[in-house]
């Protein structure tokens, strides 16, 4: 039996061969789009690392170096910062020996002891601030504080402030030296000068220090002082 097959069934090899071709037109013309269409200039202000470094060309690479150095730069910059913070915080605020420390351990003195508790009241509401000022609104007074080196490469620390209790207000000074060789400070005097009340001494080297010469250069026999 035999088989008619209609004309219109029948593909013709030029058909044949467009199919076949077809496809490789298609990548071919993806390439040339691909190749015709130009990439935007890197800049170290549009920069993000997409384009390799390869694909660079010499000024973008410089750009790219320069943008690397900065932000590194900048790293380092914040680094620093943040140990100065760091350091500032520690040698004001946490170190037992700052300015801070000696503050809190001069009141916690004038709190205990019973001559200051009789001219400011009681202890646990005596409280102690900074500086004077006439902003009603600001709480945060400063306390007054230099650190002088004199010649003999000696410190001298001193510190003024305020207190302020139920029966009256008083004025505190400080004076701390440490000497070369030392790692701590030491009183030279600690007072309180409460208006109309003589001046209370907590600590005062200069008198302790006459006394001791005194007991030593002198003694006393049937009540009387020999030199």
């Amino acid at each position: 039996m035999r088989l008619n097959i209609s004309p219109a069934l029948r593909v013709s090899p030029n058909a044949t061969v467009m199919l076949h071709a077809r496809p490789a037109l298609v990548r071919r013309a993806y390439a040339s789009a691909g190749a015709g269409t130009k990439r935007r200039a890197v800049t170290p202000f549009n920069d993000d690392g997409h384009v390799s470094w390869s694909d660079l060309s010499a000024a973008e690479k410089t750009g790219r170096a320069a943008q690397q150095t900065f932000n590194f730069g900048l790293v380092l910059v914040g680094v620093a910062l943040t140990g100065g913070v760091g350091y500032v915080l520690y040698s004001e605020v946490f170190s037992s020996d700052s300015k801070v420390a000696y503050f809190n351990r001069a009141v916690d003195r004038i709190k205990r002891d019973p001559r200051c508790i009789e001219l400011l009241g009681n202890s646990k509401k005596i409280t102690a601030y900074g500086e004077e000022t006439y902003n009603k609104w600001r709480r945060a007074r400063p306390i007054a504080a230099t650190l002088t080196k004199d010649g003999r490469g000696v410190e001298h620390l001193k510190i003024h402030f305020n207190v302020q209790g139920p029966k009256g207000t008083g004025v505190v000074s400080m004076h701390l030296v440490k000497n070369p060789g030392q790692s701590e400070f030491e009183y030279k005097y600690l007072a309180v000068d409460v208006s109309g009340h003589q001046r209370i001494y907590l600590e005062n080297a200069d008198a302790s220090a006459a006394k001791g010469g005194q007991s030593k250069s002198e003694f006393k026999l049937f009540g009387v002082s020999w030199r």
